[in-house]
């Protein structure tokens, strides 16, 4: 798995642009996994680490998790967007059965009722939804912690309709309990909307 960190520099219009809409900014770094534009893209999965409007006027930090690596030599002709380090994480060496790793991820809670998905509101349904997508993708939660919350407003490019998605960011401490659905979260994220840069699940291991 390659983890790699973009710098976004506020001052250039279209940055402005790309932060201000999360469906923008997922077509700019579409450019780093595809191989044209025919192409459809590799998958990734990516996080923008502030609020937008808090980015906006200064530099805002971008992190992208993907099975392979992104095509970086496209950056050098983007102004505005900068490189700031890629490395290359182990899976079979990171994940370990029964261990605790810290962890990140901003997520879309949702519940799907007669066949209409419906935004969770409120910390205890939120974290009860976090709970569920544990069991269910191969850790146990030991603390987690809600420390962010949001809304996006994106303009779908087909139709040209407003679509919004509630985020909620969590914090916390796991304990992987199957490493191979674990594995398999870390690429292809957690819940709803990851264009949107959500789903993205950061870990990093505790001493133990």
């Amino acid at each position: 798995m390659f983890l790699a960190k973009l710098v976004l520099d506020g001052a250039f219009a279209h940055v402005r642009r790309d932060l201000a809409d999360a469906y923008q900014l997922h077509r700019t770094l579409v450019r780093f996994f595809a191989d044209d534009e025919a192409s459809p893209p590799r998958r990734f999965l990516w996080r923008l680490e502030a609020d937008a409007g808090q980015c906006a006027v200064g530099a805002a930090t971008v992190l992208i998790q993907s099975a392979q690596p992104g095509n970086w030599e496209a950056i050098e002709n983007l102004e505005g967007y900068r490189l700031a380090g890629q490395k290359d994480v182990e899976l079979d060496a990171l994940l370990r059965r029964g261990r605790h790793y810290s962890f990140r991820v901003l997520a879309n809670p949702t519940v799907t009722r007669a066949g209409k998905r419906y935004g969770l509101v409120g910390e205890e349904a939120q974290r009860e939804w976090l709970s569920r997508q544990a069991e269910r993708n191969g850790f146990a939660l030991q603390e987690s912690v809600v420390t962010g919350s949001s809304r996006l407003t994106v303009k779908q490019s087909r139709s040209g309709h407003r679509m919004t998605v509630d985020t909620v960011r969590f914090d916390g401490v796991l304990t992987v309990e199957d490493v191979g659905k674990v594995h398999d979260v870390l690429i292809n994220g957690l819940g709803h909307a990851k264009a949107l840069g959500l789903g993205l699940l950061s870990i990093a291991p505790l001493q133990s």
